[in-house]
């Protein structure tokens, strides 16, 4: 059946066909979550690395191979300089440990005063069921323990596999976009091509944008943490950093960490309404100056989407999801907008209202032609 039939169809049948096709979909990509996750994240970053490989391979006349695994050791390099700056500033924090939990106690024990003046309810019967869920989120459960060594050994395989796709990525660049053209018929070359420089270039630019923005969230933020004083302010700005890549729910997750760290670091308490101050006047800063400046590219994608995009993602496949669904939906608003059949989707996916009303404009204009055209004259 070819799309010109498809469309003369009832409603209802190509409801039926849409929903089915849509939840095959997700079925399919729920159970290739160990495949799919690792390839996905490994052609971000071949596109990122495409660059520093071929300047090694044209510039230094170095074979593919070994151009392709340098850039991604450059890669690997840069991870492990940051989990090691991360991991020491961890290391400092469990010394700490027992200063900590002592005055995260304290602190409990005026929140349960607190409590106890204001609703009434006894230290006591706080106390109970406070240890109650520790004892059951402490509890040395084999499966628990089991669970976790799978989770860590799965996490380890994850990265391995990640950056031997990246690998392969760069060493069969050619070989793939040679089958991402003969995919398609001869005369769709043309878009095939175009979208695909697209896409690179919009993936390319955001994950740089995004770095960037990581680095003056987590400098600014490790700045304004030193000057008021508050403990492991380094920490605290890189996973403010890191966090913030999430949109909307990274700066959440940010702030309760570092409520958390520094209750549990300074007895004073008003510190922590500053802390919590900072970190909401970053994330309005970030999202009304840093977002639209360092970020912003020609695929805009508006906050409903976003937002839906990253609890979808969540759903699906958890935080590697979260991770994935901006880009994703970028590359979708790449393809939507060059196919004419698919572009009312573009329309909904982007924020750009002059470009959409553009876009919807000259669908209205084609319709309006064709019905025109389908119109037998009068005699």
């Amino acid at each position: 059946m070819d799309l010109k039939t498809f469309t003369k169809l009832p409603f209802y049948i190509k409801l039926a066909c849409v929903l089915f096709s849509l939840f095959a979909l997700g079925y399919l990509v729920i159970i290739a979550k160990e495949i799919l996750s690792p390839l996905i994240f490994s052609c971000l970053f071949s596109i990122l690395l495409l660059p520093v490989a071929s300047f090694f391979e044209r510039r230094l006349r170095l074979p593919r191979s070994a151009a392709s695994m340098t850039a991604v050791v450059l890669l690997l390099s840069m991870i492990g300089l940051l989990i090691f700056i991360i991991g020491s500033q961890i290391a400092d924090l469990a010394k700490d440990w027992p200063k900590f939990q002592a005055q995260i106690s304290q602190s409990m024990w005026q929140f349960r005063g607190w409590v106890q003046d204001t609703f009434h309810v006894t230290r006591g019967k706080q106390l109970r069921v406070v240890n109650s869920a520790a004892d059951k989120m402490m509890s040395p459960d084999p499966s628990v323990v089991g669970a976790t060594v799978l989770s860590l050994s799965s996490i380890l395989l994850f990265l391995v596999f990640t950056f031997i796709y990246t690998f392969f990525f760069l060493l069969y660049r050619r070989l793939i976009m040679k089958f991402l053209v003969s995919v398609f018929l001869p005369e769709n070359k043309t878009i095939v091509h175009e979208v695909i420089e697209q896409v690179q270039h919009i993936i390319r630019k955001y994950i740089m944008g995004l770095l960037i923005e990581m680095s003056i969230i987590a400098a600014g933020v490790s700045v304004a943490f030193s000057f008021m004083g508050v403990q492991y302010a380094i920490l605290l700005g890189l996973l403010t950093g890191l966090f913030n890549i999430i949109p909307y729910v990274g700066i959440f997750s940010a702030l309760v960490v570092s409520a958390v760290v520094t209750l549990g670091t300074s007895p004073d308490s008003t510190k922590v309404i500053w802390v919590m101050v900072t970190l909401v006047v970053t994330h309005l800063i970030d999202s009304n100056v840093l977002l639209p400046i360092v970020v912003g590219s020609k695929v805009k994608i508006n906050a409903l989407i976003t937002v839906l995009g990253v609890v979808i993602g969540e759903m699906i496949w958890g935080i590697p999801g979260m991770f994935l669904s901006i880009p994703s939906i970028a590359v979708l608003k790449i393809i939507f907008d060059r196919v004419e059949s698919l572009q009312p989707w573009g329309i909904i996916l982007g924020d750009d209202e002059k470009e959409q009303n553009k876009l919807a404009k000259g669908k209205r204009v084609k319709n309006k032609k064709v019905v025109i055209e389908d119109v037998e004259p009068s005699v």
